[in-house]
């Protein structure tokens, strides 16, 4: 086993390659290729890979194939590789690449030495000496690489910076709350009918795909009658997150440091762009603005002069008929 560098689409990966002389030919992972976004070409035909009991390999069949970037210690070279569903490993480096690099093997020391003409051409001034690596180190090693980039996709924590020791981390009030409680760093008064800014001193990071809003307490607004303005916090904002606090009453409000302002969740983001259009669809409720839903349309109706005045003299009535066109 030896260490390699692979170049991908948007990282470089280091993994453990298997130099394999019992194999054909130089394999990379199918799951491997496709978590790290390595581009794959379509074989210009399938084929099968096979045992050596001549029985076919679980492997799969052989449908594409991709040129990675791969270092190997102080070498650099663009390498070829069928795809296959490998069990164990991520690279394996067989009979094509050995003949065409022709190491040579220390087996004592655990020491591979890549001295051929194409080597000394390519490489650059240092050692181009590589050694192998334990078995036990190799896997370990492996499963990090394997798994690391699926753990990190899976990872919802939302990043915090705190930008003054005194700054509080946000927390749930409960394990299902909605959620993260933002503190106040600083004391400020939110006049009557007027509002202000309340420092946190901390920077967020929210988790992949998702922004970050800032909401409402309900117990602020329900007895206080503090809400918030604004609260949208961009994913690639880095700056501190500030919150905006309106009074709605008749009397100031008083926030102290080290307060529960505000709530912080987390939603998700749906990409899309804007183009424009000369016509827009048409809809059921067409142009009506503010306040159209919701309401009946009422006309007024003739009744006799009898009828009114009968109606008219009822104590706890309203002096006035209407009828309602949806019923």
């Amino acid at each position: 086993m030896v260490q390699i560098r692979v170049h991908c689409t948007k990282r470089q990966v280091t993994i453990n390659a298997m130099i394999d002389s019992g194999a054909t030919e130089d394999i990379i992972d199918k799951g491997f290729s496709s978590k790290y976004n390595i581009r794959t070409t379509q074989a210009q035909m399938t084929r099968v890979v096979y045992l050596a009991d001549g029985q076919s390999s679980a492997m799969g069949p052989i449908t594409h194939t991709v040129k990675v970037s791969m270092d190997i210690g102080s070498h650099r070279e663009l390498a070829p590789f069928p795809v296959a569903k490998l069990p164990t490993d991520e690279v394996i480096l067989g009979m094509p690449w050995l003949k065409q690099h022709s190491p040579r093997i220390d087996w004592g020391q655990d020491k591979i030495t890549l001295e051929s003409e194409r080597y000394t051409t390519w490489c650059l001034k240092e050692s181009p000496t590589v050694y192998a690596i334990p078995e036990d180190q190799l896997y370990e090693e492996n499963l990090k690489a394997k798994f690391g980039a699926t753990q990190s996709n899976k990872d919802q924590r939302i990043q915090v910076r705190l930008r003054d020791p005194q700054a509080k981390l946000p927390t749930q009030g409960s394990a299902k709350a909605a959620g993260h409680d933002l503190y106040a760093n600083e004391e400020r008064t939110i006049p009557a009918h007027g509002q202000e800014v309340v420092a946190t001193v901390i920077s967020i990071t929210p988790s992949k795909g998702t922004y970050g809003r800032i909401a409402p307490r309900s117990s602020m607004a329900v007895k206080k009658q503090i809400a918030v303005n604004a609260g949208v916090i961009d994913s690639d904002y880095t700056g501190e997150v500030k919150v905006v606090l309106a009074n709605m009453s008749d009397q100031d409000y008083q926030v102290q440091k080290g307060d529960q302002i505000a709530h912080l969740i987390e939603e998700k983001i749906v990409k899309s762009n804007c183009y424009q259009v000369t016509k827009v669809g048409e809809t059921k409720r067409g142009q009506p603005r503010f306040g159209s839903t919701g309401t009946s349309i009422a006309q007024m109706c003739e009744i006799s002069t009898q009828a009114f005045g009968k109606f008219y003299r009822r104590p706890n009535t309203i002096t006035g008929i209407v009828k309602d066109k949806n019923n």
